[in-house]
């Protein structure tokens, strides 16, 4: 009886940090924008008012949640391996650019073939991408974050040669791909409803079934189970016969998939073609994201959506206050500052349960 009363005070502990962390953030920005002249309630009513306010500005949230839903996760599960992949940048890059090759240049396919197959070109090209760094680290013992930060300079200077010498569209002075066919494409959801400016498209849905099955695979199968122990304590795993190297490939492998389906999805759905910067840094934000979703499905998606609405909402304030939406940027940097250094968050909540009792 004590044992559960005890986890689910934990479990309550958990689930506070990052919702304090969030309530300094906001504070903290607060007084920033008290400094700038603005009245930080009507700065927060324009920010939720450009995230939520209408059905269009929901979707817009939405559409700038997806890709850091996925990198989100794409950045969890190895860390539940005790890893760090801060690769998925990189990843990502590599997906984007199999998805704008397979899309524009497999001619004469039907829908239900080349769509399936250009997205498991983009999966299949980040989790190689992956690999590298995974086996450095799995069979010589180097470390994962110096290989994925290497790394992702090389995806970004192969992605830059390519994109502007090689696959340039024709006739065009902006450095960008051919366009997606049409048998390729993510649909969008204004392709069925009237009215719709967003461009969310079904890659949402796909962002949904990834944290489903990343969950499943995490907590319902004994290959998750593994991946955690070898997170835990790899020394423990191994000898409780789990094979570790196996376990920080597979990690990591399924970690550059997952990037690679968030490149996937900005090329088929969202731009429907490849240009130099689509990306402007959706890897690195899926760290913050896992960071403040404590490395689980549910709290990513939640922390995707909430630094997809600041992302969104910002364009509204900036335009309906004197706010620069820069601070958009100070309060996910707070933000995330908070989560990192929990202890700071977990004394404030003890001093606030001692001063309640």
């Amino acid at each position: 009886m004590a044992d559960s009363k005890d986890r689910k005070e934990s479990g309550l502990q958990e689930l506070l940090v990052p919702l304090a962390a969030i309530a300094l953030g906001l504070l903290v920005g607060a007084v920033i924008i008290l400094f700038i002249g603005e009245n930080p309630v009507r700065a927060y009513a324009a920010l939720f008012h450009g995230a939520f306010g209408s059905f269009n500005s929901l979707l817009g949230t939405l559409t700038r949640a997806t890709p850091i839903i996925i990198t989100g996760l794409a950045v969890a599960l190895p860390f539940r391996a005790g890893l760090f992949n801060i690769g998925v940048e990189g990843q990502m890059m590599m997906g984007a650019l199999a998805a704008a090759v397979v899309g524009a240049e497999l001619r004469g396919l039907p829908l239900a073939v080349h769509l399936p197959l250009t997205l498991l070109a983009a999966v299949t090209a980040g989790g190689l991408w992956a690999f590298i760094p995974a086996w450095l680290k799995a069979r010589r013992g180097i470390h994962e974050v110096i290989n994925t930060i290497m790394l992702n300079f090389v995806a970004n200077a192969v992605l830059a040669y390519l994109v502007v010498e090689v696959l340039r569209a024709p006739g065009e002075m902006i450095p960008k791909t051919p366009a997606v066919l049409g048998t390729a494409v993510l649909a969008r959801f204004s392709d069925f409803l009237p009215g719709i400016t967003a461009r969310l498209n079904f890659g949402f849905i796909l962002a949904l079934l990834a944290a489903v099955g990343l969950y499943y695979l995490l907590w319902k199968t004994t290959t998750g189970y593994e991946i955690r122990a070898v997170g835990l304590n790899a020394k423990a795993a191994e000898y409780a016969g789990i094979n570790v190297a196996k376990r920080i490939i597979l990690a990591m492998v399924l970690s550059g998939m997952l990037a690679g389906l968030a490149g996937a999805e900005r090329i088929l759905g969202f731009d429907r073609m490849l240009a130099l910067g689509f990306s402007p840094g959706f890897g690195f934000e899926g760290i913050a994201v896992a960071l403040l979703g404590r490395n689980h499905p549910v709290g990513i998606i939640l922390a995707a959506l909430l630094f997809g609405a600041l992302s969104s909402g910002g364009v509204w304030l900036s335009f309906a206050t004197d706010v620069p939406s820069d601070i958009i940027v100070v309060l996910q940097a707070v933000i995330i500052f908070f989560v990192s250094a929990d202890q700071i968050v977990r004394a404030i909540i003890s001093y606030g349960k001692k001063g309640a009792a």
